[in-house]
């Protein structure tokens, strides 16, 4: 078997050593005779699981204890609709605040208009999300509910390098492509989410972190499986969760306290992209899509000068086994998604069929 550099921006790679794991332990677990996905959420091992993951998450994000970890069903996008649900009631007048910053806050929007009234504070529509937009407090009505963000957007390969002060507004972060990828100050925030398939496991399961004193504004509509109360009040064992996910956030959590935890993977994730940057900026053959100064350190979007070659790009990269390179579709061109996981000789191999690609083609 060969595996490549997967460079697909999720479902992700998952560090190896975690799916060997997950391999020996896959139809025996631990001595039970049973699979790990085969066991009751209630049982007391999976118990075990769950209460380590906590306190995984706990020691390697620095969370709070005013804070409550909950594992919601949907993923991601899920999200959209349960964060107004269990928030917009906090001001009487169903006000929130967005930032529209890419493709996954413009659906985050929609998703949300269904409840209130939503202003759109900041957007950088109009230069194709290239950016993060200027945001002025000014612009966010203060009986906003929460102003959302999204920190790091996959499509458009931006992030935000200084999260906005909100006062007394409580920021709601989509984090989902970039979540235990930096340090981060939790308690800058109100609600943190994240779709578990780019840093944490696989799909279909989201992680949200939210302040304990924003557990109680859900809709009276609110179906029990969104509200947030539910979730906090049960453990996020209401009914069967995604047991196996919870397992594989684990053991993707225990690896990266291996590896040193947050601050020494930041450091690791800043030298890779720089990496493939430096290889797209000291080039006229390649030209990165994001301003400089809004750069994410986990999607790395650019094109080639003569976009009639990404297709020839594409298919040599797959014969060296650089996988999932193409661009998102409103993007276009190239996409390298380096992930926690992603290991930094996948990233000095990119660079080196980067530079081999445009001496043969110049």
């Amino acid at each position: 078997m060969t595996r490549v550099y997967n460079f697909g921006a999720g479902p992700a790679m998952l560090p190896t050593e975690v799916m060997e794991i997950a391999q020996r332990e896959f139809l025996d677990y631990r001595g039970m005779g049973a699979s790990v996905i085969e066991i009751s959420h209630r049982s007391k091992e999976f118990d075990a699981i769950i209460n380590e993951t906590d306190r995984l998450l706990v020691e390697l994000a620095k969370i709070p204890k005013n804070y409550k970890i909950l594992y919601v069903h949907g993923g991601a996008q899920m999200q959209f609709s349960a964060v107004p649900m269990n928030l917009i009631t906090r001001n009487p007048d169903r006000k929130a605040a967005y930032v529209e910053s890419g493709n996954f806050a413009k659906l985050a929007i929609k998703e949300a208009c269904r409840y209130g009234t939503i202003n759109v504070a900041a957007s950088s529509e109009t230069s194709n999300y290239d950016r993060i937009p200027e945001l002025e407090m000014t612009a966010v009505d203060e009986k906003s509910s929460y102003l959302h963000i999204t920190s790091n957007n996959t499509v458009y390969g931006t992030r935000w390098q200084r999260f906005p002060d909100t006062g007394n507004i409580p920021l709601v972060a989509d984090m989902t492509s970039e979540f235990l990828s930096r340090e981060l100050d939790i308690s800058q925030f109100g609600v943190i989410f994240a779709g578990l398939q780019k840093n944490l496991g696989p799909a279909g399961l989201a992680l949200v972190i939210i302040r304990e004193d924003l557990l109680h504004y859900a809709l009276p509509e609110t179906p029990n499986l969104l509200s947030y109360k539910t979730y906090a009040e049960k453990h996020s064992l209401s009914n069967t969760n995604n047991t196996f996910a919870i397992y594989m956030m684990k053991l993707v959590l225990e690896w990266i306290k291996g590896q040193g935890g947050v601050t020494t993977l930041e450091l690791q994730n800043e030298a890779k992209a720089n990496l493939i940057y430096s290889a797209i900026d000291d080039s006229s053959f390649y030209q990165g899509t994001a301003e400089p100064a809004h750069r994410s350190i986990m999607n790395i979007t650019f094109n080639l000068a003569d976009s009639d070659l990404v297709d020839e790009f594409l298919s040599q990269a797959l014969a060296h086994g650089l996988y999932a390179l193409k661009g998102h579709r409103k993007v276009g061109g190239l996409r390298a998604s380096i992930y926690n996981a992603m290991p930094a000789s996948g990233c000095q191999t990119l660079v080196d069929f980067m530079n081999e690609f445009e001496k043969t083609h110049t």
